[in-house]
């Protein structure tokens, strides 16, 4: 799959974003290595705690049908309608993602304004992360 092909899912994902609080929604298609991809999007909460980033959702939705196995991911996000630039996951969605991707392997697509986008590794966005290469 090419890469503009996962960006057009994450901005079609952003579309379902549950954001009545900040107004900031967040669109991410998850690229399995086998083929296929999950959908994520942001869902706020009034109590703010239990709110979830739309990466997370994407890897819990594709981890929940039995895929551990990961190859890329496309993200963006801002207020309304706009994309307001290439934003990076935050660090509680990279931790969950070095549980199950290489992070030297790992893509992430960060759009930005217009359909550009900036391709960076997990590894950049999350240099000596803890992962499961630890607990041995």
């Amino acid at each position: 799959m090419t890469p503009e092909k996962l960006i057009e899912m994450a901005i079609q994902a952003r579309k379902s974003a549950y954001a009545p609080y900040s107004g900031y929604r967040v669109g991410a298609a998850l690229l399995t290595k086998s083929g296929k991809v999950y959908l994520g999007c942001n869902i706020e909460n009034a109590s703010y705690t239990p709110t979830v980033c739309g990466e997370r959702v994407a890897v819990f939705k594709a981890v929940s049908e039995g895929e551990q196995e990961f190859e890329a991911i496309a993200v963006c996000g801002g207020n309304k309608e706009e994309i307001e630039g290439g934003f990076p996951p935050c660090g509680v969605c990279r931790q969950v993602l070095r549980e199950f991707c290489n992070p030297d392997e790992f893509k992430v697509y960060l759009i930005e304004k217009g359909g550009a986008y900036k391709t960076v590794t997990l590894a950049e966005l999350l240099p000596y992360g803890f992962g499961p290469d630890y607990m041995h």
